[in-house]
């Protein structure tokens, strides 16, 4: 039976694509395989790259204060992100290194088996949602992917760019909140202290 340490060990030899040769560190995924709620970034950035764990720079620090909002941690959810090494200077992945990496994320998606699945950005949407999936009109819509609920939200670094987005992103978060507490069994739990979310 595959586990996601085989799988992760598996991809760590990857070389479908040219982002290996450039990596620092292959950025693989983080956090409870038994999450209820995974959370898919587009690729890593350069502080990921270094330490080898996604979202740990000023993003990542955006998307813990994101998460503790509704009563989250890194603890309790899994991340990754469609790409497992970092295009050069941060540029968007290419559709070819998308395409060739994409099986790695449905493998792990397939080992996790989250109940939610958000999407952090438009690439990450366009890939799992639809291709012509339009993050400024259609996040905090909620749709199906396999067995799981899925949406999308400003990639945090979005966010950092343009402050004047979250408040449309603290609604979004708050739904997710109502999803869990609807849909999930463990990590329900957890959000039940931030039960009475208020407008901040």
């Amino acid at each position: 039976m595959e586990t996601i340490e085989a799988l992760s060990g598996e991809c760590l030899a990857c070389k479908r694509c040219e982002l290996y040769k450039t990596r620092t560190n292959q950025v693989f995924g983080v956090g409870d395989q038994n999450a209820e709620v995974m959370l898919i970034g587009e690729g890593p950035g350069e502080q990921e790259d270094l330490k080898g764990e996604p979202f740990v720079g000023r993003a990542g620090k955006l998307l813990d204060d994101m998460l503790a909002i509704i009563g989250l941690d890194r603890r309790i959810v899994y991340i990754a992100n469609i790409v497992k090494c970092r295009p050069p200077k941060n540029r968007d992945p290419l559709p070819i290194e998308q395409e060739t990496c994409f099986s790695w994320l449905d493998r792990q998606i397939k080992l996790i088996h989250p109940k939610i699945i958000i999407c952090l950005g438009r690439i990450a949407a366009m890939t799992l949602i639809r291709k012509d999936f339009k993050v400024t009109q259609e996040h905090g819509k909620w749709f199906r992917y396999q067995d799981a609920d899925i949406t999308a939200l400003y990639h945090p670094a979005a966010l950092l760019r343009d402050p004047h987005r979250r408040p449309e992103t603290f609604v979004d978060l708050k739904a997710i909140h109502e999803r869990i507490k609807e849909t999930c069994n463990r990590t329900s739990s957890y959000t039940k202290q931030d039960s009475t979310i208020t407008d901040r």
